[in-house]
């Protein structure tokens, strides 16, 4: 979007907080804040649309590897710099990757806001992405990703997308491999860097003891001569699938506890039916009540921790059960899922669990944005996510207006496809055939 001169408009007052405040700054980039009554701290994040479903099997990994460079120095600023200025001021700096976007933020005390935003803005927009930094930080990504597989809890939730997406961008992973970091280069990252962190697509999320022009201003003096970048294209998408990309995946791991997830393909996140699949996910395995909770650790001791969740993408979705259990009791455990999971197809959630669903979905709604952090990081993803913010007011009406019927609805559709299988443990490769 390309103006002639910023719009700013309010957007809402958040419960609990302040007023939320959007402007459009010529050339396209978007600022959002959040003003905190009561608060002598404010956190500045800046979100890039870049994650790893942009990437090429190629450049499997980029994103986040660029992600760590770019905290290794600037134009201007040694790492060292970077990181002696944010400990002079106690401030906590730090950024993460997704699946489709990159944050990179800074915590500080308010009067601190001037030096945290010129900080972070210079990091994102003026890196230097040495070929010297790539050699040392790869080393960096490797132990990353070796960290990744010796947590069997997070090995099956990558091995459970790669199920469902196959080797389209959602089911790959965000770490990338090792086969891909040992062969990414430095043209090959920083052309990435280069077509893909451009400002016009940016959003920057302010929240805490701020105020909205003052945002603004220093957001212009931070990104002054950035301010005329060219959006790139997206890379397309996984569409929604029909059917998972494979029907059961098994990691072979020498390890003591089994771990599981069992699912299929969900909503998009721009899907007005979200709100109805998360009270299902909710009553299902979203609380020490839900129904999957209560079946296989309560009343049968089988697993430690089990729990359902939905995940949603700009054009696709998933939803699964994860569990967690001693390797004999696998069989059984898959069972009682599989049992829930087609009793809930049927509609046989009950209207109290369906209201305990949505006590749970209104409590972490709100209960989760207690500080500067948090709220900065709901203003900022729900903007780079839907290019708008939706007040913490509407989102709990919307939560209030699901019905059972909608939930029924929801779940006769999702829970009825075919569903794929992921186990990480002490498992050949085929022992599953045929178990879903």
């Amino acid at each position: 979007m390309t103006t002639s001169r910023a719009l700013t408009r309010r957007l809402a007052r958040a419960t609990g907080g302040g007023l939320i405040t959007r402007t459009v700054l010529p050339g396209g980039l978007r600022i959002i804040t959040e003003a905190m009554a009561g608060v002598r701290s404010a956190s500045v994040g800046i979100w890039v649309p870049v994650g790893s479903r942009d990437e090429t099997p190629g450049l499997a990994g980029t994103s986040h590897f660029l992600e760590h460079l770019l905290f290794k120095g600037t134009t201007t600023r040694s790492a060292l710099d970077i990181a002696s200025a944010m400990d002079a001021i106690g401030g906590e700096f730090n950024a993460f990757t997704e699946k489709e976007h990159t944050c990179f933020y800074a915590t500080v005390l308010d009067r601190d806001v001037p030096l945290a935003l010129e900080i972070v803005a210079d990091v994102v927009l003026d890196a230097t992405v040495t070929a010297q930094d790539i050699d040392v930080e790869r080393s960096v990504v490797l132990e990353e990703i070796a960290m990744r597989d010796d947590d069997p809890g997070d090995l099956v939730h990558d091995e459970f997308a790669a199920a469902l997406f196959g080797d389209a961008p959602l089911g790959r992973p965000i770490l990338g491999t090792e086969e891909s970091i040992h062969a990414l280069t430095r043209r090959q990252i920083h052309g990435y860097y280069r077509r893909r962190y451009t400002v016009d697509a940016m959003v920057v999320s302010v929240a805490g003891n701020v105020r909205h022009a003052d945002i603004v201003r220093l957001v212009r003096r931070a990104f002054d001569g950035h301010l005329d970048g060219t959006r790139p294209p997206r890379s397309a998408g996984t569409g929604v699938h029909a059917a998972p990309s494979r029907r059961v995946t098994v990691r072979p791991d020498d390890t003591e506890q089994a771990n599981l997830v069992l699912g299929g393909h969900a909503l998009s996140r721009h899907d007005p039916r979200r709100f109805a699949l998360g009270v299902m996910s909710a009553a299902l395995g979203g609380g020490m009540s839900s129904r999957l909770f209560q079946r296989v650790r309560e009343e049968r001791g089988l697993a430690y921790s089990v729990y359902s969740f939905a995940s949603g993408y700009a054009d696709a979705g998933a939803f699964g059960v994860y569990a967690g259990c001693q390797p004999g009791k696998t069989e059984e455990v898959l069972a009682l899922i599989e049992s829930e999971l087609d009793a809930a197809a049927r509609g046989e959630l009950s209207d109290a669990e369906l209201e305990r669903g949505k006590g749970q979905m209104r409590g972490a709604t709100v209960l989760g944005l207690e500080d500067a952090g948090s709220r900065m990081t709901r203003i900022g993803k729900s903007e780079i996510a839907y290019g708008e913010v939706i007040g913490l007011d509407e989102v709990l009406a919307r939560i209030d207006r699901v019905t059972p019927a909608d939930v029924a609805t929801v779940a006769a559709e999702l829970l009825e496809r075919p569903r794929c299988l992921a186990v990480v443990g002490p498992f050949g490769e085929h022992d599953f055939d045929g178990a879903v």
